[in-house]
């Protein structure tokens, strides 16, 4: 019952952590001209973290860590990367971002950001690697019609959306 109670514990704390994480890295990408958007269905059926479009119509995905182990056992990461101009991932304060200079997590081709609920930092910049312009397409209208579908939520809270909102 302990060791449940414990797991659930974690998994709370971890959630509230990666909620920070989130809020901070909105806050940074604001800072930076960049409109961002949490939980992202992705064409291919992944979901980013977050994503985020500049005023040149860029996208940038960030996958958030909070647990060594989700890091380490993340085999799905580089899904995310044709879908997105740049790539970064984001990790609380204190957080060993040290495998993330590994061969695995492609230092070359991904960011890391730091952030706490209030602000975060580039520790490494994510090169642009240019999107295919009908994947772009594809991926900002996708971003356009769930940012529009939030905010008809917010406005209408018995309003049901088809999928794809």
């Amino acid at each position: 019952m302990i060791a449940g109670m414990t797991a659930a514990l974690a998994r709370t704390l971890d959630f509230a952590c990666a909620t920070d994480v989130c809020r901070g890295v909105s806050r940074l990408f604001v800072a930076h001209g960049m409109a961002a958007l949490c939980e992202v269905p992705l064409g291919n059926g992944r979901r980013a973290d977050i994503m985020a479009l500049d005023s040149s119509g860029r996208v940038t995905i960030v996958e958030v860590k909070v647990a060594r182990g989700d890091l380490l056992g993340d085999m799905k990461w580089p899904d995310y990367l044709e879908y997105c101009d740049r790539f970064f991932w984001a990790v609380p304060p204190g957080f060993d971002a040290s495998p993330l200079d590994g061969d695995f997590f492609l230092p070359e081709r991904t960011g890391v950001i730091v952030a706490d609920r209030y602000d975060g930092a580039i520790l490494r910049p994510a090169p642009f690697i240019p999107l295919a312009p009908a994947r772009r397409k594809a991926e900002t209208l996708r971003f356009a019609r769930r940012a529009a579908g939030r905010v008809m939520s917010l406005l209408d809270a018995d309003l049901a959306l088809p999928e794809g909102f």
